[in-house]
């Protein structure tokens, strides 16, 4: 399971003109399911998501968690986050995961998120999505459920 996670000061999701998520401060995550990942692998991403230090505390150093604020998450799926473009110019996908078994494990990381008592905005599996962010620091961080980076 893959994550790019921005620290946002607000963001949302639209589909066909409809919102579908909208968060103000908090995070902006990108979310990739691969062919081989399980619940343990939402149970990681969900540990991390909610328990990276990454928001200022009173001195302006990151040092706090979404946990420790009253932010919220905004989580969309994006299954081109297992696009491998080393060969050739068009993405191979062979290693993103079906649509049954990405939406599962989509929908428990929301689930792991939410049960630990935070707020969650989603996107739409499987919909073609407008996503707009703003992006506070900038701060963007990649997580690995496989410690691939």
């Amino acid at each position: 399971m893959r994550a790019v996670v921005q620290r946002v000061s607000r963001a949302k999701v639209t589909i066909s003109g409809e919102v579908s998520g909208e968060i103000g401060p908090g995070l902006m995550v990108l979310l990739g399911v691969a062919d081989d990942d399980g619940q343990e692998d939402a149970a990681y991403v969900a540990e991390k998501l909610v328990g990276l230090r990454i928001f200022p505390d009173d001195e302006g150093k990151m040092n706090r968690s979404i946990a420790e604020t009253d932010g919220a998450i905004l989580i969309v799926s994006q299954f081109t986050l297992f696009g491998d473009c080393r060969k050739g110019k068009r993405p191979s996908f062979i290693k993103a995961a079906r649509p049954e078994q990405a939406v599962e494990l989509y929908r428990a990381l929301v689930a792991e998120v939410r049960g630990r008592g935070i707020t969650v905005a989603t996107g739409r599996f499987q919909e073609h999505m407008e996503v707009e962010l703003v992006n506070d620091g900038p701060v963007t961080l990649l997580i690995d459920s496989r410690k691939l980076f």
